[in-house]
């Protein structure tokens, strides 16, 4: 038995190499190195749905371990801009596509969120967003209790932004990914 102090780590005896070696053999048989063609489908199609390369949805998957349930984007990447609210059409179509996630925005001032959301019936929800002067804790707050409202946990949305502000959305929310506008939309 080994005594107070050891950490139970390998043994440096005689045989070391050959356990490390069928170690690392057993845990290597435990991952697959290619992933089923069938589950490759159902991301392909789940990229589609939610208008993203399937590149950037298997990354974003990879890394935060969840599938994507929402994408929270602020009023300057979806170019809402004016006294009509609306965005271009070509963004509007792109969201009216998108399948099985919520869309939702952010809106910064001087536009008004429910103005916004009578213009934009692609968007399902929108607040006024957290402004520069916003400390990071009520950031935080507003930003978290806007998505779980919808039913969300930061770590199914996807923050699509602009600007370095609208980055910061994305740890405050504990988001999968934050996604500059111009790699989300074509230009």
């Amino acid at each position: 038995m080994p005594g107070i102090g050891h950490n139970r780590g390998p043994s440096m005896e005689a045989g070391h190499r050959w356990r490390t070696y069928q170690w690392r053999r057993a845990q290597k048989a435990l991952m697959p190195n290619t992933i089923p063609m069938m589950i490759v489908r159902m991301r392909v199609k789940r990229a589609a749905e939610l208008g993203m390369s399937y590149k950037t949805y298997a990354t974003i998957r990879q890394a935060s371990g969840r599938d994507v349930m929402g994408l929270l984007f602020s009023s300057n990447a979806l170019r809402i801009m004016g006294g009509d609210a609306a965005m271009p059409r070509d963004r509007a179509k792109l969201l009216e596509a998108m399948r099985n996630a919520e869309r939702l925005a952010l809106v910064q001032r001087p536009l008004d969120a429910d103005i916004v959301s009578a213009a934009n019936p692609c968007l399902d929800a929108t607040e006024l967003a957290p402004d520069i002067t916003t400390s990071w804790s009520d950031m935080q707050a507003r930003v978290r209790g806007f998505v779980t409202a919808r039913g969300l946990v930061g770590g199914q949305v996807v923050v699509v932004g602009d600007t370095a502000l609208e980055a910061e959305w994305a740890p405050a929310l504990r988001a999968a990914d934050f996604l500059p506008s111009e790699q989300y939309f074509p230009t």
